[in-house]
């Protein structure tokens, strides 16, 4: 058997330092792990080599364990158990998948008891994949998602691509084939650390679940006391992005018709690890470390707000408008008619915003099958920052499709 074993620093606002507080441990508690197999299946294949890293006196190492043969495989496992198994959190890349279950399976073939049985499994692959389109991630491999954030490597090979090189090493004992396979793995192991700034994005992907409940009122002063839970902590009611500038932008489109649009500039909460940006339905936003910008079209038309209770108006054909019928027993009964559902309504003409749930109100459409809705760019919106951060919140959830 062969071993590695090597220190690796950190700068001061990496994320490694506030990682014991996101999982609610210590460092001790953390251990990272990586394997090299000669196949998928545990029955028929064999673990050459166990990368893992740990926290020792506030200094983090990389260890690696390498079975120089097939014979050294049980002693490798039982130099793990023995030495570095005392970890509850087990943080792990497609391990759900492969490494842990392939671990316990040898564990159990030698009867040695698996010290990591118990452990909680902090699968990054796992936990990232749910996000892959929204980070415009092509797959969710390990080296995808360094070379996304910036990490690139010195080895280029595969597990598959390294099955030759293990069979070449077992041969000649060379020093060439040992060393790719040691880099190999160090780099999967330290990669995983190059991973943790990944949990910024999950962490600003959560923000928008604590959204405010209920549609703000746009024909009335905004207070936003009145749409923030209240009973919720100071951190879980920050907005995911803060209004700094807002402006009205126009332009001419490649037609050379006038377009007009809401220019934001935004504020994050903390800095994301990497440019985020997204295009969807004429709203365009992108993200740099804490700041964004978003653009999001103005539609000025004459647009209808339909009466959700019809019976209580009539429709006046003539005026192509519905009044109460509080009012309309003034009109004479030939140019009035019992109101319907796709007629009970009033027109108002200006500028208006599209929503895709019903964030805003009153909401108005064009007409009664239209299923866009918007509300009215008026100036109680204006005047509330509070509300233009919510509105670029929505939008920028609708384009990543949170």
């Amino acid at each position: 058997m062969k071993k590695s074993v090597k220190n690796i620093t950190f700068s001061d606002d990496h994320i490694i330092h506030k990682l014991p507080q996101m999982l609610g441990c210590s460092n001790d508690d953390i251990l990272f792990i990586d394997i090299e197999t000669t196949g998928l299946s545990p029955r028929n294949s064999d673990i050459y080599m166990i990368g893992l890293s740990y926290c020792e006196n506030d200094s983090w190492r990389i260890v690696q364990l390498f079975a120089e043969n097939t014979a050294e495989e049980a002693h490798i496992l039982k130099v793990f158990a023995r030495n570095y198994g005392n970890h509850s959190k087990i943080i792990n890349f497609n391990g759900d998948r492969f490494d842990l279950p392939f671990l316990k399976n040898k564990f159990d073939k030698y009867k040695i008891t698996n010290p990591i049985e118990d452990a909680d499994s902090i699968d990054l692959q796992r936990i990232i994949r749910p996000y892959q389109d929204q980070l415009g991630l092509i797959d969710c491999k390990q080296r995808t998602i360094e070379m996304y954030l910036g990490t690139t490597r010195k080895n280029k090979h595969n597990g598959k691509s390294l099955l030759p090189i293990y069979a070449s090493y077992k041969k000649t004992m060379a020093r060439q084939p040992l060393e790719i396979l040691f880099l190999h793995n160090y780099e999967d192991v330290k990669g995983m650390f190059a991973l943790l700034p990944m949990f910024l994005f999950l962490k600003f992907f959560s923000l928008f679940r604590n959204m405010p409940g209920t549609s703000i009122k746009t024909d009335e002063p905004i207070s936003p006391e009145n749409y923030l839970a209240s009973d919720l902590p100071d951190e879980e009611t920050v907005l995911p992005v803060k209004a700094k500038k807002v402006q009205a932008n126009y332009y001419n489109d490649y037609e050379g018709n006038l377009k007009k649009e809401i220019f934001m500039k935004l504020e994050l909460p903390f800095a994301l690890p990497s440019s985020l940006t997204g295009h969807l339905d004429d709203c365009y936003f992108k993200t740099d470390k804490d700041e964004a910008i978003l653009r999001v079209p103005i539609y000025e038309a004459e647009l209808k707000y339909y009466y959700s209770n019809y019976n209580d108006y009539y429709y006046l054909p003539k005026e192509d408008t519905a009044i109460h019928k509080s009012i309309a027993s003034f009109v004479d009964k030939k140019y009035r008619e019992k109101a319907k559902p796709d007629n009970c309504y009033t027109k108002k003409s200006g500028q208006y915003l599209r929503e895709w749930n019903l964030v805003f109100t009153p909401f108005f459409k064009s007409d009664y099958k239209d299923e866009r809705i918007f509300f009215d760019l008026n100036a109680n919106l204006k005047q509330s920052r509070f509300a233009l951060s919510v509105y670029a919140s929505h939008i920028i959830a609708h384009i990543l499709e949170i």
